[in-house]
């Protein structure tokens, strides 16, 4: 006769499973716990090492030191743009073109799918993409930052196969009541697709906030364009340089009386400054993110 805690092996099992699942949650936890605790520390109170859960001598100089120049202001207003603005049509661009190789009676969505998954396999390179975004004048424009990756492959894929679940006979019914394709598009597909568009919009949205290497390529003699992240990338390299140069350990910058920093606590600092955006976003996709993926990723 067992207990209402179940048999020996049933309390040993959850004790188990419990006694996992806090080590994971652990593991996870503590590298973005030690990054914030090194980011309030002192900088060169961090250098001696031993700084796991708390900061051991608080200060607030490693943000204001990366929060001084008023361009890491403008650039985080540049990075929310083209999160925005990129993740937003991007979604749409994709939802369109997957919906329209969905559809049976359109007679060239093998060539195109073929053609699309193709790019996925083959590119032409960094110089031909480069030469690509110079013949078309969008050297030194914001839209450099939206046009380039308007259609992802991956998500694409992703998208169609959710709506190739979607019952047919839904969309029959529109078609009988006089709707055309983009009616049925825009009023009957995208609102029951919102679990795989919130999922590809998580995905778009860290993509685009987290990039820079494209600000480098086309936009780096243009500050006005410049992005959170190149930004934040530039301060690390000239606290780097900087600490080469200086032997006392840390880096005042020309003024003796500046806010004293090292590329450790430099490197911390930065890491939540640029994490800490995506993460309060999460929260809010998580249940269509987990929906998306089950329901989207696993029809081929």
């Amino acid at each position: 006769m067992y207990s209402r805690y179940g048999s020996p092996g049933d309390r040993i099992f959850d004790f188990c499973n419990y006694t996992f699942m806090i080590f994971l949650v652990i593991v996870t936890l503590y590298p973005f716990i030690n990054t914030l605790a090194v980011s309030f520390n002192d900088a060169n109170d961090s250098v001696r090492g031993g700084i796991y859960l708390w900061p051991r001598v608080f200060t607030w100089e490693n943000y204001e030191y990366v929060f001084r120049e008023s361009a890491v202001f403008h650039s985080l207003i540049i990075s929310v743009l083209r999160t925005v603005i990129g993740t937003v049509v991007t979604v749409f661009s994709c939802a369109m073109v997957a919906y329209t190789i969905s559809r049976p009676e359109y007679v060239l969505r093998k060539f195109i799918t073929i053609a699309f998954i193709l790019t996925m396999y083959f590119n032409g390179g960094l110089i031909p993409n480069f030469l690509l975004i110079r013949d078309l004048g969008m050297m030194n424009s914001f839209w450099v930052y939206i046009i380039p990756g308007i259609i992802g492959v991956f998500n694409l894929i992703v998208i169609r196969s959710f709506i190739e679940g979607l019952p047919e006979g839904i969309l029959e019914s529109a078609r009988i009541d006089g709707a055309g394709e983009f009616t049925t598009f825009s009023r009957i597909v995208l609102p029951l697709s919102v679990p795989v568009l919130a999922t590809v919009a998580l995905f778009t949205a860290v993509y685009q906030w987290n990039s820079w290497f494209d600000v480098f390529l086309y936009n780096s003699s243009n500050k006005n364009l410049s992005t959170l992240q190149y930004e934040l990338m530039k301060i690390l390299q000239n606290s780097n340089a900087s600490m080469s140069s200086n032997t006392t350990g840390g880096y005042t910058g020309e003024n003796p009386n500046a806010t004293q920093v090292t590329p450790t606590s430099i490197r911390a600092t930065m890491t939540i400054v640029a994490s800490v955006p995506i993460i309060l976003v999460y929260p809010f996709l998580q249940k269509y993110f987990v929906k998306g993926m089950t329901l989207g990723g696993v029809k081929g």
